[in-house]
């Protein structure tokens, strides 16, 4: 089993706070993660897509309370939203009688934001940590199997490239088929495959929702509503521009990723390295995978931008720390690092702290004006919580 970055943090915020959260889409490790963290633990575990353990939840206050001295694991808390209120009565009542800390555990597969009713009724009484996909210092192997396959445990650890691709297929039609109608009833399968398959073509390029609306025949507000919908699944990134101490003209329509570069491959029906080396799409690919895993080893609280400006000055990414240090950081599909003079433009506004040049190759070493040309795993290490 892969080991997960996470699991220390989350054995430390069970110990501080009332109810932990743990956010992040479906497949990806969440109930694997808080087995792990029960083990040392009075725990129970239930999952609420099942009718036997949904039953125990007819009187959850009575459930709840009867089992107090035990760390209660709920799993997929979206499909039972009116719990909330519930687990806000227990968790006080509890403090009332000193046990403040390690109450629940709560698993969801969408985002705080899609949770409203979990961020309002249980606010000052619950920490969220977001699960992403496995990342390459996790997986600690091959980086191309790990790039084509993306991050998904069960995706990344099948026997052979067609059980993966297969694996990642039905992930595709599940969430067609069965999530995303529960928080989108109205929304066909057909236009958000549409939809999902049309942002993947367009890889890391800005928003054009006018674009997209006229190639679905629905109106501006639904794609932007449709786009919001896969990012709180965590099925898409957006990266917004930056907007900081600049007077110059500068794009304002974030980039949309697809958040796994294996979804991202399945959805083009990629196969293999091969394919992908002479697909058009393997650059933005490149660049998708590297965020994912950069943005997926930040700490809470980090800042993440792209910046672009009318004149074609660019930055891939910009990330800027909780404590002020602000990094800027040029992708490129390449064995042999080259930066173009955009990427000094740039540079000159946004006044980064550090520059770097993500390539393939795994050796460092500084290019003009102090850009220092790095691996994607040795970047990783030193992002990490501010490292050096």
């Amino acid at each position: 089993m892969i080991k997960r970055r996470l699991v220390a943090r989350l054995e430390r915020q069970v110990d501080r706070f009332s109810a932990v959260g743990i956010i992040g889409s479906r497949q990806v490790g969440k109930t694997t993660l808080a087995k792990t963290i029960a083990k040392n633990r009075q725990s129970i575990y239930l999952d609420l897509e099942n009718p036997d353990d949904l039953i125990k939840l007819d009187n959850p206050f009575r459930y709840f309370t009867d089992n107090r001295d035990r760390l209660i694991i709920l799993d997929e808390i979206q499909r039972k939203p009116e719990i909330f209120p519930v687990l806000r009565s227990v968790i006080d009542q509890n403090r009332e009688q000193r046990k403040r800390n390690g109450q629940f555990l709560i698993l969801g597969s969408a985002s705080v934001d899609l949770l409203r009713q979990a961020s309002e009724s249980l606010a000052g009484r619950i920490v969220y940590e977001e699960l992403p996909t496995i990342t390459l210092t996790e997986y600690n192997q091959e980086i191309d199997m790990h790039w084509i396959r993306g991050g998904y445990p069960d995706s990344l650890t099948a026997v052979d490239e067609e059980d993966s691709l297969e694996w990642r297929r039905a992930f595709i039609t599940s969430y067609l088929e069965r999530d995303i109608p529960f928080f989108g009833p109205r929304i066909p399968a057909t236009t958000m495959r549409r939809l999902w398959t049309m942002l993947a073509h367009n890889q890391g390029t800005q928003l054009n929702a006018s674009q997209i609306a006229a190639a679905l025949s629905v109106s501006v507000q639904s794609v932007t509503r449709y786009v919001d919908l896969l990012a709180d699944l965590f099925l898409v990134r957006r990266l917004q521009p930056w907007h900081k101490n600049t007077s110059k003209r500068l794009t304002k329509s974030p980039r949309v990723y697809v958040s796994d570069s294996g979804i991202l491959h399945s959805l083009l029906k990629i196969q293999d390295k091969e394919a992908l080396l002479s697909h058009p799409i393997a650059g933005h690919s490149w660049e998708g995978y590297v965020i994912a895993n950069l943005l997926g080893i930040l700490p809470s609280g980090c800042e993440t931008y792209y910046y672009r400006s009318s004149g074609g000055a660019e930055i891939d990414l910009i990330i800027v720390h909780t404590n002020g240090k602000c990094l800027a950081i040029e992708i490129k599909k390449s064995s042999v690092p080259k930066l173009e003079r955009g990427f000094f433009e740039a540079c000159k506004d946004v006044e980064p702290d550090e520059k770097f040049v993500v390539y393939q190759g795994e050796d460092s070493f500084y290019m003009k004006n102090d850009v220092l040309a790095i691996g994607l795993e040795e970047l990783m290490g030193r992002v990490e919580y501010g490292k050096q």
